[in-house]
């Protein structure tokens, strides 16, 4: 006789012929069949969640290390940055002019300007002097490279180098070093694309330094040519 499965429950017809012993036995099988479904989901619900506490708990413990190590770690005030080989020109004199200017230093840091200032961003061409010494006056650095010497992935780590706003980067022929970085009265020939005085600058005048109105906008103005970002 095939064995009888004692989580089913029997059909009322069969359960006829059984005796009240045999039917209560009977009963007793399906609730027991049915607690112990019960206890698995409640036990698999368990775990679920003990899993899920876990790891939300760790995601926490980790957002607060990142903020303790962040705000533990004091910022260094851009006085204190001292930058090898900066030169800087205390002299350097503001104001609007229409026309070409002869600039003391090439690239620029600073000067009289053209009275638009030239919008902020990544130039594949060489562009207007006089329109990025404007932006200079507003707090951007701009960084000029030689195309003869920076190219292909060096020229891509330059544009990911550079901050995404108040900066001005395009190239400049004859340059006398890979790569110039200049902000208002403040200049450093780089050694290469991966010169870590380039940070240094950044951090340093970026936003601020000499520049008589940082803060001022580095859009809504003019492009140069080539313009890509």
């Amino acid at each position: 006789m095939k064995p009888r499965n004692s989580e089913s429950p029997m059909p009322p017809a069969a359960r006829k012929d059984l005796t009240v012993k045999q039917q209560r036995a009977e009963n007793r099988a399906v609730k027991v069949a049915a607690l112990k479904k019960k206890q698995a989901a409640e036990k698999r619900n368990r775990l679920i969640g003990i899993v899920t506490g876990i790891v939300a708990a760790v995601g926490v413990l980790a957002l607060i290390v990142t903020i303790v190590v962040t705000n533990g770690t004091p910022k260094v005030s851009p006085d204190a940055i001292e930058i090898t080989g900066l030169q800087n020109y205390p002299d350097v004199v503001a104001g609007h002019v229409e026309g070409v200017v002869d600039y003391a230093q090439s690239p620029p840091a600073g000067g009289e300007h053209a009275p638009a200032w030239l919008n902020c961003g990544i130039y594949t061409e060489p562009v207007p002097n006089e329109n990025a010494v404007h932006s200079q006056e507003h707090g951007a650095v701009w960084v000029t490279y030689n195309p003869d010497q920076v190219t292909g992935d060096d020229l891509k780590a330059l544009q990911d180098a550079v901050p995404s706003t108040f900066s001005v980067l395009s190239p400049m022929s004859d340059l006398q070093s890979p790569v110039v970085i200049s902000a208002w009265a403040n200049q450093v020939e780089l050694d290469g694309v991966d010169d870590p005085r380039l940070q240094d600058f950044v951090d340093k005048f970026w936003q601020g330094g000499d520049a008589p109105e940082a803060g001022a906008s580095c859009s809504g103005a003019i492009d140069g040519p080539g313009r890509i970002a």
